[in-house]
């Protein structure tokens, strides 16, 4: 056996793709725990502290299909890269930020590298690994998706009660530039398939993405701008001889619909659960990071388990387990404990996580050749990120928390129905 087949039958490349993709997700929660110490840090607005989220979500989610695409047509490695390395550089930038306008710009640059990286590196892990691995890679690559959101929270409260907010932002330096030089010497160079990035396209639905969302925190006329740039970006996809996003994307259009309604819930839940805990509980950030882990333990046996599962009623069943989970969580009693107000509602919400997003992931690659595993992972990565930056916007007029798990939870009902009618 030839070291490159070695190489490319070994679970070693898995752990650090899989790490790549633990990153991206842990950058959009690990900072929300550490929210209120920033907003006092910096002296920033209610409005300037939303921003140092949808900087990084909006971002990342309106550039992934470009950055899918780059994979595709310059090389899947090289453009990945390329992500890790300016993530990190970003990293650091935030963790060092001297006031509010330079964090929300580096945030805005973390998530650029993450538009590359995170595409590109579900298209390698699509292409190295076939046939019944492909069922375990997924599985690894679901519990890191979901216990990503888990342990951002747990690991935010630990390093921002001993360290302070900066040290969430800097703990992801070491292992970005890690990742870079394990995946330069584990992962084969990918052969670039060429062709034309579209970039008339991606500034169009990217302006758009932007535009619809901003419209969502009451900035009304911005719902105009969103629709006129989606409607050109629509009339230059029919007219490009090479879209952005070709017609032939349509066989994983459902499982991406999904993604978005997942993504919503997502974002919200990792954004409002230690909000709650925290000015409602009056837990510390410690507390809160503690206290999830349950959440992030049974998401990844979830994500383990569900690969080994078969029958159409395994998506269904975990959505149903996900809604019931945030509708018990939606009661937020102020006087609430863990044991009995957290841990029942933890337990459930992580079981239905684990199974959607194992199963959400797997729909969205089914049918797809290799030529377009880099679009098909920037366009499943996009919904996700964009269904969770709408989302968040909307959860963020409904006036409590519980109302904002409960939207989460009829969010997840609509998902069943339409998981089940498929």
């Amino acid at each position: 056996m030839s070291s490159a087949h070695a190489i490319r039958t070994s679970w070693k490349p898995l752990g650090v793709l899989a790490t790549a993709q633990f990153l991206v997700v842990l950058s959009t929660s690990i900072v929300n725990v550490a929210l209120p110490e920033i907003r006092i840090g910096l002296g920033l607005s209610a409005a300037g502290l939303a921003w140092v989220i949808n900087a990084y979500v909006l971002v990342f989610g309106a550039l992934l299909l470009l950055g899918g695409r780059s994979g595709d047509v310059y090389g899947l490695r090289r453009v990945f890269l390329i992500g890790i390395g300016l993530f990190a550089l970003s990293s650091l930038a935030a963790a060092s930020a001297p006031d509010a306008v330079t964090l929300i710009a580096a945030r805005a640059l973390q998530g650029l590298g993450a538009a590359l990286l995170a595409p590109t590196a579900l298209a390698l892990m699509l292409t190295l690994y076939q046939g019944a691995a492909r069922g375990t890679a997924l599985g690894v690559w679901g519990a890191v998706s979901g216990a990503g959101g888990a342990a951002g929270v747990l690991l935010g409260g630990v390093l921002t009660g001993v360290y302070g907010w900066r040290s969430v932002f800097f703990v992801m330096v070491p292992v970005a530039l890690a990742v870079l030089v394990a995946t330069w010497v584990m992962v084969e160079p990918s052969p670039p398939r060429g062709g034309r990035l579209g970039l008339s396209g991606a500034v169009t639905v990217t302006g758009g993405l932007v535009a619809l969302t901003y419209s969502l925190s009451g900035r009304w006329p911005f719902i105009i701008v969103g629709l006129v740039l989606l409607g050109v970006f629509v009339l230059l996809q029919r007219r490009s001889p090479d879209p952005l996003l070709p017609s032939r994307m349509r066989i994983v259009a459902r499982a991406n619909v999904l993604m978005a309604l997942l993504g919503g819930v997502w974002l919200g839940l990792f954004y409002y659960l230690p909000l709650y805990q925290q000015r409602e509980l009056g837990y510390t950030p410690l507390e809160a990071g503690l206290t999830q882990l349950p959440l992030a333990l049974m998401i990844t046996l979830a994500s383990w388990a569900t690969p080994r599962l078969r029958g159409r009623v395994v998506l269904p069943g975990g959505l149903a387990l996900l809604a019931a989970g945030l509708a018990w969580l939606a009661r937020t009693p102020a006087d609430g404990t863990f044991l009995a107000d957290l841990l029942g509602p933890s337990l459930l919400i992580g079981a239905g996580l684990g199974v959607a997003f194992v199963r959400l992931t797997a729909l969205a690659s089914t049918g797809m050749p290799a030529a377009d595993s880099g679009l098909a992972g920037g366009l499943l990565n996009a919904t996700r990120q964009i269904g969770g930056a709408v989302g968040l916007a909307f959860l963020a007029l409904l006036p409590s928390y519980g109302m904002a798990f409960l939207a989460c939870a009829v969010i997840t009902l609509l998902l069943l129905g339409k998981a089940t009618r498929s």
